[in-house]
């Protein structure tokens, strides 16, 4: 984290120069039992691979519309750094057929809202590891596991992003990037996420700004970590409670 950060692309600079190896997210689905933990330089490489695949291959420019059709999950964190890196407003749950691009899981029902996009359609078929879609996407789509391997590991914007510009939209209300990051370290505290290796559990969605801050902009600006959780309502009689404890997590938001 540094003082001069004014977009979340800017928060995963700082961390990534700070200590690229520290766990940035930790994820756990308790209806497959996947966990995964991507360090800061790990996280960073995903993104950069997004970023690129954003702006080379689907020319997206400052202030396209990118429709996350996506629950809390690590690869929607990385897409929603991507989207801020290239500076196009990722727009949570939002309506495709008003979106340049729409990214959906797999869902029969996001991708039949996916369908309403007349830009491209990209389809997650969050699987673990990342895995790609078997025997293949949904007709109409791209499949990301297949696309984003082959991307540069560097990315580069063509144009700076203003971090005043429109950067989230999330439950109706639009954030410029600038407001992400300050609003960001505001309620960090509030989390429990008082510092530089403080670390929160979060059970909840990504289609509120509690559920953002909490599950991925909070963490990433207090020089935090998440350990984000999909499907903890399925979770067993004190697996949360081993999980804290087994994961170091100092604030919980459920």
């Amino acid at each position: 984290m540094n003082a001069t950060d004014r977009t979340p692309a800017d928060l995963l600079s700082s961390a990534l120069a700070a200590d690229p190896g520290r766990p940035l997210v930790t994820f756990y689905d308790d209806a497959t039992g996947e966990r995964v933990e991507l360090s800061v330089a790990t996280f960073a490489n995903w993104v950069a691979k997004t970023a690129n695949l954003l702006q080379d291959e689907l020319s997206v420019e400052p202030g396209d519309r990118v429709s996350l059709l996506l629950p809390a999950h690590w690869q929607t964190a990385v897409w929603l750094l991507a989207c801020a890196s290239v500076g196009v407003v990722a727009d949570v749950a939002g309506d495709p057929a008003a979106a340049d691009v729409v990214v959906s899981g797999p869902e029969p029902r996001s991708l039949e809202a996916a369908r309403a996009c007349s830009g491209a359609r990209i389809a997650l078929a969050l699987r673990p590891l990342g895995g790609r879609f078997v025997p293949g996407p949904p007709e109409g789509f791209v499949d990301y596991a297949v696309e984003v391997p082959g991307q540069g590991d560097r990315f580069v914007p063509y144009a700076p992003v203003d971090p005043e510009e429109p950067a989230l939209i999330v439950a109706g209300r639009e954030f410029s990037g600038a407001e992400v990051v300050e609003r960001a370290r505001a309620e960090a505290s509030g989390l429990g996420l008082t510092g530089p290796g403080a670390r929160i559990l979060s059970g909840l969605p990504y289609d509120t700004w509690e559920g953002l801050s909490a599950g991925l902009y909070g963490p990433l600006a207090s020089g935090g970590s998440v350990v984000l959780c999909r499907h903890l309502e399925q979770a067993g009689a004190g697996v949360v409670d081993q999980r804290i404890e087994a994961e170091r997590v100092s604030a919980t938001a459920r």
